[in-house]
């Protein structure tokens, strides 16, 4: 089993009488990615700036590698790579200078800093521009030149808080391209999003936290296995469904839930295998299908079941 290299222990944060994080306890293995998510204002960033050490903790602690984090410079510390929210980047400056400057703060210089430049800007696809301005880029370039920043001093571990936050969807992909394969070398990795899909794409563990509070902290199979619904079957009908046809696939082998919305039943099954006969029953029943679909229980689908609300903005 792969080694511990982060540890938060029961960490706490308030600004005045607003507890942002409250209690927070998870870990990092060696060459894990771990989706912290939550709605806006849950507390993620704060548990990130306090993992960086940014931030002191009211109560609690965090160990990197061994070594606790707290304020002031440290070895834990340059085991962290941090790409923030908001980019970190000197627009009149380029690309290749703007690296040359950050590699510099890190202590490296000569040929070593020249390398450490030309392997990140080639990893985040950004080799060509390396002369050019940020001010030049679009906004999902300089997202991945903050992400070629966070790298000259070869990390242990990198964290993204919102790395996806304003790019277009090109854009993003690129960045996920860099992300997997920074996993395939084995990096581990904390990404924060509220976005559910990005997580479900390149975590291999997952942490959910809302009002400062972890909701859960578990691997994505374990998270699917907690709602009763593992998959979802969507029926559009000719006409809307009458109270005993729901009854009768409440009743239906394999039928974990079910709701009409107009002329629409959304099923809930606890397995994909049970739609065939599920939608058997619906023909043998007199009902006209126009439409059909199945899905997979989604990382959105489990928080709203978690918290009980929908996502906040």
């Amino acid at each position: 089993m792969a080694s511990v290299l982060l540890s938060v222990n029961q960490v706490s944060k308030s600004y005045g009488a607003r507890k942002a994080v409250d209690g927070v306890s998870f870990q990092v293995l060696q060459g894990q990615t771990v989706g912290l998510i939550g709605p806006n204002g849950a507390g993620k960033s704060t548990t990130v700036g306090m993992i960086c050490g940014l931030l002191r903790s009211d109560s609690g602690g965090i160990v990197m590698d061994g070594e606790a984090i707290g304020q002031g410079p440290s070895e834990a510390k340059r085991k962290i790579g941090f790409v923030p929210q908001d980019l970190a980047l000197y627009e009149d400056l380029s690309s290749l200078e703007n690296l040359k400057l950050f590699g510099a703060l890190y202590g490296l210089k000569g040929a070593l800093l020249k390398q450490r430049c030309e392997q990140a800007l080639a990893l985040v696809n950004l080799a060509d521009r390396a002369h050019d301005k940020p001010s030049t880029y679009s906004g999902g370039m300089k997202r991945r030149l903050n992400i070629a920043a966070a790298l000259l001093h070869d990390p242990q571990l990198l964290i993204l808080d919102e790395p996806t936050v304003g790019v277009d969807p090109q854009s993003r992909n690129a960045i996920f391209d860099t992300l997997e394969t920074l996993k395939a070398q084995g990096r581990s990795l904390i990404y924060t999003s509220h976005y559910m899909e990005e997580v479900e794409r390149l975590a291999d563990h997952i942490v959910i936290i809302d009002h400062g509070k972890v909701l859960a902290d578990e691997t994505p199979a374990a998270l699917y296995r907690r709602l009763p619904a593992q998959a979802a079957l969507r029926a559009e009908l000719s006409a809307a469904p009458s109270a005993a046809l729901l009854s009768g696939v409440r009743a239906l082998p394999g039928v974990t839930g079910v709701q009409g919305e107009g002329n629409a039943l959304d099923i809930g099954l606890a397995d994909a295998a049970h739609a065939p006969a599920t939608l058997a029953w619906l023909v043998e029943q007199g009902v006209t299908l126009l439409h059909f679909a199945t899905a997979k229980t989604s990382l959105e689908n489990i928080f709203l079941n978690l918290t009980g609300r929908s996502l906040r903005d």
